[in-house]
């Protein structure tokens, strides 16, 4: 009978539930295209290091689908109660592991470790019995070994030169053993001339592997070897570390090396290379059920947490704890940011992330000589004044603060609040630019006519002109100029005036209720297709991109909805019951604008009336 699966909806897509320990043992049957993420990266991520490390046996820094679901099979075969997968244990009982099978050594592993009246096995207590168990196997394989260390600790250097010439040392003495045998031999194991001759069109150095094919030395019928004088080139290096190393402090101080001498070095650090090689690589059986114990203890505390951070984003979009990829909280212009991921390169990162149409602020974080950079997530607000540079706090998931400035802003719409009043500010920052440049090329050209002035009048008192004449004449009145600038104010007063009263003019002609239809008309033409386009990238807003830009294989439309993004980042709010004055001594007096908008509508009307 098929396993029957229970599915949640959250943030816009369906996930599944894993509850219980049968819907762990049956994520095998379930189809991988309803698993949130079918990889996860082993670093970056905040959950425990050596589980995740147990789980990735290819060593790859990834977890896939397939591993996660081999360690749950490994877990079960080891398993007589496999309900305990899902009991939120901090480590396997004692009764829950079999007494038969795979689960046999491990269970006798576990009842030696624990005392009396204890009945679980903690991932602490595993962990330790293993460390013991290895470091018992580790000691014992060193004992067995002071007997072999004839040289004491420049033992193993000294095995490790022979090694290193033993092939080639056995082929020369070999070679010698032929020519012995027939004369005819000597020559043709030499190197020939056509050897030599192809070496010589080739640039040449001690690593060049067509010189280290040469034999050792030249054969000659029961040749002893120099090691001294005549060695190739290419294994001159090796043979004087095997005379430092073996044959002066074993065999005393020498020249050359016979045969016998050979056989005699190899004898006597034979006892030492076959201890190396017993070295316990393959542990105990004993050692290697510890290993196990603890593996099973890790595996029943964390498979369900893992696999509903990972076939499910359960903890992210129930909000009843955090996701394994969240690693902090960032606090920066009034907000707390949650959703905070980590990066290795920001630019990099960027430029995935930047598909998921979310507001990310990149931060170098810093505490106590460490660092490392984070992106965080803002989804409620505006980003007026979110900008490179910006400093703020970040604490990661075990509480620690650190230092965090704002090294880049990937932008996109964080709020419909901010889209709708995005086109005002946008018109009040041109008004403002303007009025700035116009202002400062006035001051400029003041201060440009002043110059010019002060620098004539030094050059006429320089020339020796009368003082009188440094001052410039002051011009005549022009009643004309004047008359006509005069005139000027006035039309430009008129046309503003005649185009307010046509515009009250028109609004006193509507009937009462078509005046709010009028206001809304306006709003919705400034700020509507900002707002509209604002609404389509948040609805659109998608976890995939920042986690793949972190490794993960995100394999759904991890979608981020308005209210969803809404409670991730947490905005400045007053305590419930708070206390608040409104009194301010250092406000700012407020201007009389609607006194002169006043005025200025009467004039309006007053010039319409005139003219009409």
């Amino acid at each position: 009978m098929a396993h029957l699966w229970n599915f949640f909806r959250t943030g816009g897509f369906d996930q599944v539930r894993i509850d219980s320990a049968e819907d762990l043992l049956h994520l095998n049957e379930l189809d991988q295209k309803l698993w949130v993420a079918l990889s996860c990266p082993t670093k970056g991520v905040e959950f425990d290091t050596r589980t995740l490390e147990l789980l990735d046996t290819d060593g790859d820094g990834h977890i896939r689908a397939p591993e996660l679901l081999a360690a749950i099979d490994w877990a079960a075969e080891r398993l007589g109660d496999t309900t305990v997968l899902a009991g939120g244990l901090s480590g396997v009982p004692l009764a829950a592991i079999r007494a038969d099978g795979p689960g046999s050594a491990l269970l006798a592993v576990a009842r030696s470790v624990l005392t009396a009246g204890e009945s679980l096995v903690s991932v602490a207590c595993a962990g330790a019995a293993d460390a013991e168990h290895t470091a018992r196997a580790q000691a014992a394989w060193e004992a067995e070994g002071l007997a072999a260390q004839i040289l004491g600790p420049d033992t193993g250097a000294a095995s490790a030169s022979v090694a290193a010439v033993k092939e080639k040392i056995d082929d020369w003495f070999m070679r010698c053993r032929l020519a012995h045998f027939d004369s005819r031999a000597g020559d043709i194991l030499n190197a020939s001339e056509d050897a030599f001759r192809s070496l010589g069109a080739t640039a040449l150095n001690a690593a060049s592997a067509a010189l280290a094919a040469l034999p050792l030395a030249r054969v000659v019928p029961g040749g002893v070897l120099s090691l001294v004088e005549g060695i190739n080139p290419a294994w001159l290096e090796r043979i004087e570390a095997l005379k430092n190393g073996a044959v002066t402090p074993l065999l005393g101080q020498q020249d050359s090396l016979s045969e016998a001498d050979w056989l005699d070095l190899q004898a006597r650090l034979a006892p030492f290379s076959a201890w190396q090689a017993a070295q316990p690589a393959g542990l105990p059986p004993t050692a290697v059920a510890a290993r196990d114990l603890e593996r099973l203890a890790r595996y029943v505390r964390d498979l369900l947490p893992l696999a509903n951070n990972f076939v499910a984003f359960r903890d992210f979009y129930t909000r009843q704890g955090k996701g394994i990829f969240q690693i902090g909280t960032l606090y920066l212009d009034g907000r707390s940011a949650e959703l905070c991921v980590a990066v290795n390169d920001a630019a990099r990162h960027g430029a995935l992330a930047s598909l998921s149409r979310i507001c990310l602020v990149y931060c170098d974080c810093t505490r106590a000589g460490e660092k490392q950079s984070i992106a965080a997530a803002f989804t409620a607000g505006d980003s007026d004044q979110l900008m490179v540079g910006r400093n703020g706090v970040f604490y990661d998931r075990a509480g620690r603060d650190w230092n965090a400035t704002i090294t880049k802003i990937v932008e996109h719409p964080i709020s419909l609040r901010q889209a709708f009043w995005s086109p005002y500010k946008r018109m009040a920052r041109l008004a403002g630019e303007q009025f700035q440049k116009i202002a400062g090329g006035k001051a400029k050209e003041v201060e440009d006519r002043m110059a010019a002035q002060v620098a004539s009048a030094g050059k006429k008192v320089e020339a020796g002109a009368p003082a009188k004449a440094a001052t410039p004449a002051q011009q005549a009145f022009d009643v004309g100029k004047f008359a006509g600038i005069f005139a000027a104010i006035g039309l430009a007063v008129g046309a503003l005036g005649t185009a307010l009263a046509s515009m009250m003019t028109g609004l006193l002609g509507m009937k009462w209720w078509q005046l709010p239809l009028v206001a809304i008309g306006i709003i919705l033409a400034i700020s509507g297709p900002a707002v509209l386009l604002a609404w389509f990238k948040l609805k659109s807003r998608n976890l995939g991109p920042i986690l793949d830009a972190n490794g993960w294989a995100v394999n759904a439309r991890a979608a981020i909805n308005i209210p969803f993004g809404t409670a991730l980042t947490q905005l400045a709010e007053l305590p419930e019951g708070a206390a608040r004055s409104l009194s301010d001594p250092y406000e700012e007096k407020k201007q009389p604008w609607g006194f002169y908008a006043v005025l200025i509508l009467m004039m309006g009307v007053g010039a319409y009336w005139l003219t009409h």
